[in-house]
Formats: structure tokens, C-alpha cells, sequence
């Protein structure tokens, strides 16, 4: 429980979260919250993107615990950065960190980037697989950013971070026109790429660290790597024209021939459920490139 809280205070960090009907998981990211300490004054701004389950009601029901939490109404369009964008506008903090809804901060985290945030404009944690994700889901995936932040390897370009775990100070966000709400995905990625091309470094606080949730069924693996993939093509063709590597046609050949190995094998897959998981990703990424390359006129299967 936070104490001694009043607005009256400079805010120096505002924790923003966005969230749609996240009834069933926000509760474990506001109780790791509660016990957060930090000897500067924070808040925590849960920025609502139109839930229509209980979302609402169990934020609510942390105001007793949690003095600095308000909740910003962001429903006036879909989408997870406006949502973002919404909370940051609201937010009174002179520098803002994003943690999403269905994942856990540990212990520590809010005063380690606090503290990052005064020596550096631009910031990342670590991430943590293990807690929140059962076995099959792990055996599919790898953890993203355990030793450092990501590095964009197709095409080769800026290193980017995870949106719920980055910190950045509010003038900078503002400065670089905060995310941009045309990319349902990937919005965190082109920030990076936004800040890092004003000659400002993507600093990695390992000392930060956050548990992050994977999807855990094969239809909701398999839509957000499509997702990704398209957005990903979209991405690549807003960057080319500030300096982006183009993906030869070559390239995108062979990765097609990759798409139709891993569909067959999807289709005759009979095997374990970690498996799945991982050929749903394969083909899901494939498909979403192969759409994206239609839908933005650009090859880059």
C-alpha cells in the first residue's frame, strides 16, 4: 500500500496501462503494483479502451489500496495506442512507463525505472517468461528480452522494446508525436525507431524486471502472429525511405516455399501441443507477411 500519497506533489512517473476487458487479469498486475515502493511520488493510470465485462469494477475496487491509481477513459477509438496515447496525455508524471493489463511487474520494478529515468530520456526492462505461461506455451516461445532489448534482424535496422516495457520522459514522447495510432501492432516498435533516430539511445535496465504473459491457444497464437507479420511489412515500408535494408525478392521467394513447408506441416500436424503452438506462429507469421505484401503494394514476404 502506498502512503503518504497526495496530488499536491510533483509527480515524477506516471505507470500507464492500457486495457479492454481485462477483468480477469488486470487484478494480478494492480496487486503487484500495491506493493511497489519508491521514495518519489508516482501514479498508476489504468487508461480504458471500452471494456464491457467487470474491468472497471475491480479497478475500483484497488482505490482503497492503491491512493495514486485513476482510471482515464479511452474508448473513443479502438486500439491499443490510442488507449496509450490517451493515458500519456492524462498523465501527470514527468516521465511515463507502459506495463500492459495481463502481465505482473516484479518486486522493484517501479523504483528501478524510476531511477533509469533520471539519468536516461528512454528506457526498457527485462522481461521474465517463466511465471505467468505454462510449459507448452514456453517450449514455443523464447523470451524476448532477457539480456537486453531486440534487435530488428529482417531486414537488419534499429533495436526496438516491448511496449509494456518501456519508460520514456513525457517532452520526448510528445516531441515524437507518441504512438502512432495507425499501427494496431507493432505501434511500439515504430516509437523506438522514432526516438532512436533523434540520436537518443534505447537504454536496457535489467535491474527492472517483468513477467510477461504469452497467448496461450493455438487460434489466439496464430492471429497475433499474422498480425505481427503484417504489420511488420507495413513497418518496413514506412522505413525504407530512412535508410531500412530492402528485402530482396530472392528472400521473399524462399520464405514463401518456408510458409507452404510449414502449412503442410501444420495441416498434418498430430503431435505434441508445444508443436502446434510453434508451427501455428510459423504459418501465422508466413500468412501475415504474404498479406501485408498485398495490402501495402510492397514484396517482403
Amino acid at each position: 500500500m502506498i502512503k503518504n500519497f497526495t496530488y499536491s506533489n510533483r509527480i515524477a512517473l506516471s505507470v500507464i496501462i492500457p486495457c479492454l476487458n481485462e477483468e480477469k487479469n488486470i487484478s494480478t498486475q494492480l496487486k503487484a503494483l500495491a506493493k511497489q515502493t519508491w521514495h518519489h511520488t508516482w501514479e498508476i493510470i489504468v487508461s480504458d479502451n471500452g471494456s464491457i465485462d467487470n474491468t472497471i469494477s475491480v479497478v475500483k475496487n484497488f482505490m482503497k489500496i492503491l491512493p495514486n491509481l485513476r482510471i482515464v477513459d479511452a474508448s473513443k477509438r479502438k486500439g491499443q495506442p490510442f488507449a496509450l496515447n490517451t493515458g500519456v496525455k492524462e498523465a501527470k508524471g514527468d516521465s511515463v512507463v507502459f506495463c500492459d493489463a495481463d502481465d505482473e511487474v516484479a518486486p522493484g520494478w517501479v523504483s528501478a525505472m524510476g531511477e533509469a529515468l533520471f539519468k536516461y530520456d528512454f528506457i526498457a526492462c527485462r522481461t521474465e517468461i517463466k511465471k505467468l505461461n505454462p510449459s507448452w506455451v514456453l517450449k514455443s516461445r523464447k523470451n524476448p528480452q532477457e539480456n537486453g532489448v531486440q534487435m530488428y534482424k529482417y531486414p537488419p535496422f534499429l533495436p526496438h522494446a516491448g511496449g509494456g516495457t518501456i519508460g520514456i520522459k513525457k517532452w520526448l514522447f510528445n516531441q515524437v508525436g507518441g504512438f502512432d495510432e495507425n499501427f494496431p501492432m507493432l505501434h511500439d516498435t515504430d516509437l523506438c525507431w522514432k526516438v532512436q533516430m533523434k540520436g537518443i539511445k534505447l537504454q536496457f535496465v535489467p535491474e527492472a524486471v517483468i513477467h510477461i504473459k504469452f497467448r496461450d491457444s493455438i487460434d489466439s497464437i496464430f492471429r497475433q502472429a499474422c498480425g505481427y507479420g503484417e504489420y511488420n511489412v507495413k513497418i518496413y515500408k514506412k522505413y525504407i525511405p530512412h535508410g531500412m535494408p530492402r528485402i530482396s525478392k530472392k528472400e521473399s521467394l524462399y520464405n514463401i516455399k518456408k510458409f507452404m513447408l510449414y502449412l503442410y506441416q501444420y495441416i498434418r500436424c498430430s503431435g505434441s501441443l508445444e508443436n502446434k503452438a510453434y508451427l501455428a506462429w510459423q504459418v501465422g507469421w508466413f500468412w501475415g507477411r504474404i498479406k501485408g505484401s498485398i495490402k501495402y503494394k510492397v514484396f517482403a514476404v
